[in-house]
C-alpha cells in the first residue's frame, strides 16, 4: 500500500493532535513535517473560520508545497469557498462531522486527484461556474480553459496534421495570424512547441 504523506496545520493544539491521531491510526498515512516539501502528498488544514491569516497561510502553502488541501472548518461562505479552492483545497469537511473514516476518505480522494465536498458547497461551486461562463467567458468568446474559438479551431486543425499554410487556407486567415495564434497559446500556457500544444489540448479535453 502506497503511503500518503500528510502535512498538518491547525489553528489550535487540540484539533492538531486530534486529527493527527486520526491519521496515525491508519497504516497508509504518515504525518510529516510541512518543511519537508518533497515528502508531502496532501496538506490537512483545520480552522474555525477562513480568516485573513488562514488564507495567507493557505496561499503560502499552495506556493511552497503545491499539493492538494483537505480543509476542516466550522463554517465557510461561498466567497470563502472560492478562495479556498484557489488555494488548492479539494476537500472540505465540517469540523463537527469529522470521523476517522471521513477524514481518511477525503485524504485518499485528494491524494488521487479527486475531491470531497458537502452537497450544498458543490451546488455553490456549480452556480459560480455557471455565472462565470455566462458573465465572463461567453461574452468574451472564451471557453473554460481560457481559449478563444479561433485558438481552439487552430489547435484542432494542428491536431489533424495541417501545417500553417493549410490552417490559414482552411480558416481564411493570413499565415501571420495563424502563427500569432499559435505563439499566443504556447506562450500563455507555457507549452514548448506545437506538438506539446496539441498533446496538452487533447489531454485536457479542449479539442
Amino acid at each position: 500500500m502506497d503511503q500518503v504523506r500528510v502535512a498538518m496545520w491547525a489553528s489550535d493544539r487540540l484539533s492538531h493532535e486530534g486529527l493527527a491521531s486520526y491519521l496515525q491510526s491508519r497504516p497508509e498515512f504518515t504525518v510529516v513535517d510541512p518543511t519537508d516539501r518533497a515528502e508531502v502528498t496532501v496538506s490537512v488544514v483545520s480552522c474555525d473560520k477562513l480568516t485573513a491569516n488562514v488564507v495567507a497561510m493557505l496561499r503560502r502553502r499552495a506556493t511552497e508545497l503545491a499539493v492538494p488541501v483537505v480543509l476542516v472548518i466550522n463554517d465557510i461562505s461561498e466567497a470563502e469557498l472560492l478562495t479556498a479552492v484557489e488555494c488548492r483545497a479539494v476537500a472540505v469537511l465540517p469540523r463537527t462531522a469529522v470521523t476517522v473514516e471521513r477524514l481518511a476518505r477525503a485524504v485518499h480522494a485528494a491524494a488521487n486527484g479527486g475531491g470531497v465536498m458537502p452537497p450544498n458547497l458543490v451546488g455553490e461551486l456549480l452556480k459560480h461556474i455557471e455565472r462565470l461562463h455566462r458573465e465572463v467567458l461567453t461574452p468574451n468568446g472564451l471557453n473554460a480553459a481560457g481559449l478563444t474559438t479561433r485558438e481552439i479551431d487552430v489547435l484542432r486543425l494542428m491536431a489533424d496534421g495541417l501545417d500553417t499554410n493549410e490552417i490559414a487556407d482552411e480558416l481564411c486567415y493570413s499565415e501571420r495570424t495563424v502563427k500569432n495564434v499559435i505563439y499566443g497559446v504556447t506562450h500563455r500556457l507555457k507549452l514548448r512547441n506545437r506538438a506539446h500544444a496539441v498533446a496538452y489540448a487533447l489531454r485536457t479535453g479542449m479539442i
